[in-house]
Formats: C-alpha cells, structure tokens, sequence
C-alpha cells in the first residue's frame, strides 16, 4: 500500500475545532511550501509546529498527514516529516503529466470561456507583471504563486473538479521542483507565455492555444538544473 494512504489511514479522530485547526496548519505549511519558503527536505518537527502554532502534537500531525496525502510531505519511521524532496525523475514525471493534462484543460477553457472570465485573467496578468518588476524575496515569492494560479484559474474555467484537483496537485509539486532544480529563481514562467495562451484563448483557437501550452511547459522545463536551494528556516518561512 502507498505510503500516504496508510499514513492517511492512521489519522488520529479529532474534534470540529481539532480539525479546523488542522486544516488552518496545512494550508499555512503547503503555502510556504509552495511559494518556496520551505526547501525541498525541510524537516517539519511535530514539536516545532506545534509551538508556533500553539496547537497539541495531535492536531500537528493530523495537518502533516493531509500534506503527506497529497504528496507534499513524506513521513519516514523514526525520523519524523520532511518536505518532499523529488528526485530528478520525478521531477520529468511531473511534467510529462501536465503535457497530457493541460492541451485538454485549455482546449475545454476555450470552449467555455466568457468575456469576464478573459477580462478576470487580464487582470491577473497585470498583477504577474507588477510583482515581475517589484524586487525582493516577498515580490518573488509573489510572482511565483501567482503564476501557479494563472494554470489554476484555467483549470476552473475548464469546468472539470476532478481535472482542477489534479492541477491543484501538480502546480504544487511543480512549486517544489523549481524549488530544488530551478536554475533563474523566477516563476519560469517568462517569455510572454501567459499573454500568449491567453491571446490564443480568447481568439479560440484551440490548435494554436494548445501549442503554446506544450511550448509554455517546455520553457519551465528548459530552466531546470540539479542544483538545490536553500531555504528558510521553518520559524521564519512561517513567519509566525
């Protein structure tokens, strides 16, 4: 059995407030995660967590395990929860999964796309550009997750759950891959990719939006190294 389903199996019952706060603790650990603030390895300690957090042991783990369900985290006997690490096979795994993915979701976009959702992405984009020509860790941190966001906001126009969970999941994964192989430190998401999709969506042409998409994944890709980055420390990347 997969290691995350039986971590997920051993989840410890908790109480409506337990698992409020649970669910709080996750979201706030896979956002550093995601937005780079925790590397790749990072040691998550239940006793670290639970003191910024001022929650018990319980509910710390309870928040580990729904990272480790999603892959974002991996628990190793006797040593405890670490930010995953993914191994440069993977790391084409991921990838290789949004070619497949993404050309269908645009494809679906473009079908039901409306002006204010065209007029929604623009804005979104102007705010990419902002946080491109601030300076400083938090405006990169910035850019970087509003590029994610920029895929995820496709996947929900694209009307399928099951396909916007799936998304949720690789822009996640692919947050840590760039995290540990990314050459530039950027959203490597440049070269007017997303201004470009989006031009094609609007004009609805699915072949030339496709395209772009499988160019777009290509340039992230072109970026990556095998060097990992350093990051924060837990206290700082949680800034609590």
């Amino acid at each position: 059995m997969d290691k995350s389903l039986q971590i997920a199996e051993a989840r410890l019952p908790l109480d409506p407030n337990q698992e409020d706060r649970a669910q709080s603790i996750r979201d706030s650990l896979r956002d550093a995660i995601v937005d780079r603030r925790l590397a790749p390895g990072t040691k998550l300690s239940e006793a670290e967590v639970g003191t910024l957090f001022d929650v018990s042991r319980t509910v710390v783990r309870a928040a580990l395990q729904m990272l480790a369900f999603e892959g974002l985290v991996k628990v190793e006997r006797n040593r405890g929860a670490f930010v995953s690490d993914p191994t440069p096979e993977e790391a084409l795994q991921v990838f290789a999964s949004r070619r497949l993915i993404e050309p269908g979701i645009i494809a679906a976009v473009i079908e039901r796309v409306t002006p204010a959702d065209v007029s929604a992405f623009r804005s979104h984009l102007a705010a990419e550009t902002r946080h491109k020509q601030e300076r400083g860790a938090a405006a990169r941190r910035a850019e970087i997750k509003a590029s994610g966001d920029f895929h995820l906001m496709l996947a929900a126009v694209a009307g399928n759950a099951i396909l916007q969970k799936f998304m949720d999941e690789l822009v996640a994964r692919s947050s840590l891959v760039i995290a540990l192989y990314g050459r530039s430190g950027a959203s490597s998401c440049g070269h007017n990719d997303h201004a470009d999709l989006l031009d094609a969506v609007e004009a609805h042409d699915v072949p030339r939006a496709q395209a772009l998409m499988l160019r777009h994944i290509g340039h992230i890709e072109a970026d990556l190294d095998l060097r990992v980055k350093a990051g924060l420390t837990l206290k700082d990347a949680l800034a609590i």
